[in-house]
């Protein structure tokens, strides 16, 4: 038991890069030796952390979209409401777009071949953009959850999150009561999604020790210069998203962006160090009224909304990886899949939980929405442990950002708002 207490104890960045680590330099032995077969044989081990990923990604998708999207309280839903989300899609929709950028700019995925994956029909005959959309919303929610039809799963969880918040609000007590009791069901489930995600992570790094050991039987040193370049594509994206995005309209609405990230650089480290943006929330908080004058009506409402629905660095992950999976597959995106990859990112960053990994969760959920199943033992899967093994670098720059945007949303919404202390500036 002491033993395992120690594990368990260890923190799950480290423990997953060893795995990482050993698993290339067990593959590769196993390559060099003529004896790949030795890492065939663990691959398994892997195979099931692809499983206990896949058993989460639903429940996930309906529980944290529904708690999220209720989060938007009708009294606060004015013109602070308004601003506040449309900036945060916005945004966010920007951030997908460096990713595929970036994905397509360096070429991500390229000169890896792990054969044939799952999502044949891509190079099918397109759907029209007015399909693709009309397709969004669902005939019978409870056969999308089923089929993991994600991005109709998408569209009825934000539904019926929004619903459920107008319903609390009603005068009649048992409507109000019911509304509520439901909602605190799919926070319930949410949470329990989220320690299950724990768990798995603590497999994780068993999982992704077979799983890059295969790979690198299979493909040797090769495979190393493409994840060098995920990591640069994400984090020349982020550096973008930051630049362009964020100190654009800083400076559309006067103020300093200089200035902006001296204030907010407590939060910024904060959050590259936690890798969690609900983890960073009191540190967010500070800095925005100690450091940016934000009057509390305005941050109490938008940051904990920001770090529940506005995860710009995770959608500019999203739009990156998928890219990668793709083309390592042998099955790059063509534009109307891009697209589709842009719609679902925008909406999952609705619900992707300010915690460490769980970025990685939702990639799983994109991926599925452009036909890149995430099969045990297929090809997209080993693409996909391959971007896990990396996941905590890539996690640490795009938490950053999300916490980022958060202050910067915050900061334009007060001061249009004629809630800013203008003394700070």
């Amino acid at each position: 038991m002491g033993l395992l207490r120690r594990y368990l104890e260890y923190p799950v960045l480290r423990k997953i890069l060893i795995g990482l680590i050993l698993g290339a330099i067990y593959g590769l032995i196993a390559g060099v030796i003529g004896h790949p077969g030795a890492a065939t044989a663990i691959k398994p081990l892997g195979d099931l952390f692809i499983r206990l990923l896949k058993m989460l990604v639903m429940p996930i998708v309906l529980a944290s979209l529904v708690v999220g999207a209720a989060s938007i309280s009708p009294a606060r839903l004015g013109k602070v409401g308004v601003k506040i989300v449309v900036y945060y899609l916005l945004t966010s929709a920007f951030a997908v777009f460096f990713g595929l950028l970036m994905g397509n700019l360096f070429r991500l995925g390229t000169g890896i071949h792990l054969g044939t994956g799952e999502g044949k029909a891509i190079h099918a005959t397109s759907p029209s953009l007015v399909k693709t959309l009309l397709n969004i919303v669902p005939t019978n929610p409870f056969s999308s959850l089923a089929n993991g039809i994600v991005l109709q799963v998408i569209f009825f969880a934000i539904v019926l999150g929004i619903t459920l918040t107008y319903l609390m609000n009603r005068k009649d007590e048992r409507i109000r009561t019911s509304a509520s009791v439901l909602l605190k069901v799919f926070d319930g489930l949410a949470e329990a999604m989220y320690f299950m995600v724990g768990g798995v992570m603590q497999y994780a790094p068993v999982g992704v020790f077979a799983l890059i050991a295969y790979v690198m039987a299979e493909q040797g040193t090769k495979v190393i210069g493409p994840l060098a370049k995920v990591v640069l594509a994400v984090y020349v994206g982020l550096a973008l998203q930051i630049l362009i995005v964020y100190f654009i309209l800083l400076k559309v609405f006067g103020l300093d962006p200089l200035k902006f990230i001296r204030k907010a650089k407590d939060a910024m480290l904060t959050a590259f160090v936690t890798r969690s943006s609900s983890g960073t929330l009191p540190v967010t908080m500070r800095v925005a009224e100690k450091n940016m004058g934000v009057d509390k009506g305005i941050y109490s409402f938008t940051l904990p909304l920001g770090a529940t629905i506005n995860m710009d660095g995770t959608a500019l992950y999203q739009g990156a990886t998928v890219l990668f999976v793709a083309a390592a597959i042998g099955q790059p995106l063509p534009l109307s899949q891009q697209l589709v990859v842009v719609i679902t990112a925008v909406l999952a960053s609705i619900g992707t939980a300010g915690v460490p990994g769980a970025g990685a969760i939702m990639l799983a959920m994109v991926l599925q929405s452009v036909g890149l199943n995430l099969t045990s033992g297929s090809p997209v899967a080993l693409a996909y442990a391959m971007i896990l093994g990396i996941d905590a670098i890539l996690d640490m720059g795009r938490t950053m950002v999300n916490v980022t945007g958060d202050l910067t949303g915050t900061t334009i919404v007060a001061k249009t708002e004629g809630e800013l202390d203008r003394s700070k500036w």
